[in-house]
Protein backbone atom coordinates (compact mmCIF):
# COMPACT_ATOMS: atom_id res chain seq x y z
CA UNK A 1 0.00 0.00 0.00
CA UNK A 2 1.09 3.46 -0.86
CA UNK A 3 -0.20 6.61 1.76
CA UNK A 4 0.55 10.15 1.86
CA UNK A 5 0.28 11.24 5.46
CA UNK A 6 -0.09 15.25 5.75
CA UNK A 7 0.02 16.46 9.47
CA UNK A 8 -3.27 19.08 9.37
CA UNK A 9 -4.93 21.47 12.32
CA UNK A 10 -8.40 20.77 9.91
CA UNK A 11 -9.13 18.66 6.63
CA UNK A 12 -12.67 17.73 5.04
CA UNK A 13 -13.82 16.09 2.47
CA UNK A 14 -16.96 16.93 0.18
CA UNK A 15 -18.97 14.75 -2.52
CA UNK A 16 -21.36 16.51 -4.49
CA UNK A 17 -20.98 19.61 -2.08
CA UNK A 18 -21.83 17.38 0.87
CA UNK A 19 -19.08 16.73 4.06
CA UNK A 20 -18.98 13.31 3.83
CA UNK A 21 -16.03 13.38 6.11
CA UNK A 22 -14.00 15.71 8.30
CA UNK A 23 -10.83 15.64 10.73
CA UNK A 24 -8.67 18.19 12.62
CA UNK A 25 -6.18 18.28 14.16
CA UNK A 26 -4.32 15.19 13.13
CA UNK A 27 -3.78 13.46 9.75
CA UNK A 28 -4.94 13.68 6.09
CA UNK A 29 -4.08 10.00 4.65
CA UNK A 30 -4.55 9.71 0.95
CA UNK A 31 -3.78 6.27 0.83
CA UNK A 32 -3.89 3.69 -2.39
CA UNK A 33 -4.24 -0.14 -2.11
CA UNK A 34 -1.45 -1.78 -4.69
CA UNK A 35 -1.74 -5.22 -6.62
CA UNK A 36 -0.74 -8.11 -4.18
CA UNK A 37 -1.53 -5.94 -1.36
CA UNK A 38 -3.71 -8.03 1.51
CA UNK A 39 -5.60 -7.28 4.55
CA UNK A 40 -2.05 -7.75 6.98
CA UNK A 41 -0.63 -5.12 4.61
CA UNK A 42 -3.18 -2.69 5.80
CA UNK A 43 -3.23 -3.45 8.85
CA UNK A 44 0.72 -3.45 9.27
CA UNK A 45 0.45 0.35 7.55
CA UNK A 46 -2.27 1.63 10.18
CA UNK A 47 -0.28 0.17 13.38
CA UNK A 48 2.89 2.24 11.66
CA UNK A 49 1.05 5.53 10.82
CA UNK A 50 -0.76 5.38 14.43
CA UNK A 51 2.89 5.21 16.14
CA UNK A 52 4.19 7.36 13.49
CA UNK A 53 6.03 10.62 16.27
CA UNK A 54 5.32 13.44 13.26
CA UNK A 55 4.08 16.30 15.87
CA UNK A 56 5.42 18.55 17.88
CA UNK A 57 6.36 18.03 21.73
CA UNK A 58 6.68 20.63 24.47
CA UNK A 59 10.05 21.56 23.45
CA UNK A 60 8.55 22.13 19.85
CA UNK A 61 10.54 18.65 18.48
CA UNK A 62 9.04 16.08 16.40
CA UNK A 63 8.05 13.38 19.59
CA UNK A 64 4.69 12.73 19.26
CA UNK A 65 2.16 10.45 16.95
CA UNK A 66 -1.39 11.21 16.07
CA UNK A 67 -2.65 8.89 19.21
CA UNK A 68 0.03 11.18 21.73
CA UNK A 69 -1.87 14.18 20.96
CA UNK A 70 -5.66 12.67 20.98
CA UNK A 71 -5.33 13.47 16.92
CA UNK A 72 -8.26 12.24 14.52
CA UNK A 73 -7.53 10.86 11.08
CA UNK A 74 -9.03 11.47 8.03
CA UNK A 75 -8.84 8.39 5.26
CA UNK A 76 -9.10 9.51 1.34
CA UNK A 77 -8.79 6.75 -1.07
CA UNK A 78 -6.21 8.13 -3.93
CA UNK A 79 -5.76 5.22 -6.72
CA UNK A 80 -3.39 7.61 -8.38
CA UNK A 81 -0.79 7.29 -6.28
CA UNK A 82 -0.01 4.08 -8.09
CA UNK A 83 1.21 6.59 -11.14
CA UNK A 84 3.44 4.69 -13.39
CA UNK A 85 5.08 7.90 -15.11
CA UNK A 86 6.94 6.23 -17.70
CA UNK A 87 5.73 8.55 -20.39
CA UNK A 88 3.45 11.78 -20.27
CA UNK A 89 0.35 10.13 -19.49
CA UNK A 90 0.52 8.09 -16.27
CA UNK A 91 -0.95 4.47 -15.69
CA UNK A 92 -2.44 2.97 -13.04
CA UNK A 93 -1.95 -0.68 -13.61
CA UNK A 94 -0.46 -1.43 -10.22
CA UNK A 95 -3.27 -0.13 -8.54
CA UNK A 96 -5.28 -2.91 -6.84
CA UNK A 97 -8.42 -3.82 -8.50
CA UNK A 98 -11.77 -1.83 -7.50
CA UNK A 99 -13.52 -3.96 -5.65
CA UNK A 100 -10.10 -5.03 -3.66
CA UNK A 101 -8.88 -1.59 -3.23
CA UNK A 102 -12.09 -0.90 -1.66
CA UNK A 103 -11.83 -3.41 1.03
CA UNK A 104 -8.49 -2.91 2.20
CA UNK A 105 -9.13 1.06 1.97
CA UNK A 106 -11.91 -0.36 4.38
CA UNK A 107 -9.47 -2.73 6.99
CA UNK A 108 -6.89 0.43 6.49
CA UNK A 109 -9.67 2.53 8.07
CA UNK A 110 -10.64 -0.08 10.71
CA UNK A 111 -7.15 -1.12 11.69
CA UNK A 112 -6.44 2.62 12.33
CA UNK A 113 -9.51 3.38 14.38
CA UNK A 114 -8.37 -0.09 16.09
CA UNK A 115 -5.06 1.12 17.37
CA UNK A 116 -6.84 4.46 19.08
CA UNK A 117 -7.23 7.27 16.54
CA UNK A 118 -10.67 8.38 15.69
CA UNK A 119 -11.11 8.25 11.79
CA UNK A 120 -13.21 9.51 8.73
CA UNK A 121 -13.31 8.61 5.80
CA UNK A 122 -14.10 9.84 2.52
CA UNK A 123 -16.16 7.55 -0.70
CA UNK A 124 -14.60 4.94 -2.24
CA UNK A 125 -15.09 5.77 -6.36
CA UNK A 126 -16.65 9.57 -6.05
CA UNK A 127 -15.11 12.49 -7.09
CA UNK A 128 -13.91 14.10 -4.37
CA UNK A 129 -13.59 17.38 -3.15
CA UNK A 130 -10.69 17.45 -0.26
CA UNK A 131 -9.44 20.62 1.73
CA UNK A 132 -7.18 20.76 4.39
CA UNK A 133 -4.69 23.59 6.61
CA UNK A 134 -1.59 21.63 6.34
CA UNK A 135 0.04 21.72 9.46
CA UNK A 136 4.22 22.54 9.56
CA UNK A 137 3.67 21.55 6.56
CA UNK A 138 4.36 17.97 7.39
CA UNK A 139 4.03 15.63 4.40
CA UNK A 140 5.06 12.29 4.68
CA UNK A 141 5.07 9.27 2.16
CA UNK A 142 4.86 5.47 3.04
CA UNK A 143 5.09 2.66 0.72
CA UNK A 144 4.71 -0.77 2.44
CA UNK A 145 7.07 -2.11 0.11
CA UNK A 146 9.93 -0.33 2.05
CA UNK A 147 8.86 -0.51 5.41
Amino acid sequence: MRALLQRVTEAEVRVEGEVVGKSGPGLLILICAMAGDSEATAARLAAKVAKLRIFKDGQGKMNLSVRDIGGSALVVSQFTLAADLRGNRPGFSTAAPPDQGDRLYQHFSTCLAAEGVPVANGRFGADMAVSLTNDGPVTIWIDTDQL
